[in-house]
């Protein structure tokens, strides 16, 4: 059964380098995905595999 979930998020400001930025927007077009939800999965990855090595 399809159920509706409500994510909560928040607005934060993070400062990257210009490069990065450029990277990211890039493999974002790239993917059709948005920039936000590409950053956003790239952290959840990112948690993942240190919790991994941990």
């Amino acid at each position: 059964m399809f159920k509706v979930e409500k994510i909560e998020m928040a607005n934060k400001t993070f400062r990257l380098p210009v490069k990065l930025i450029q990277k990211l927007q890039t493999i974002a077009q790239d993917k059709g995905v948005s920039l936000n939800n590409l950053v956003q999965q790239c952290c959840e990855y990112a948690i993942k595999m240190l919790d991994k090595e941990c």
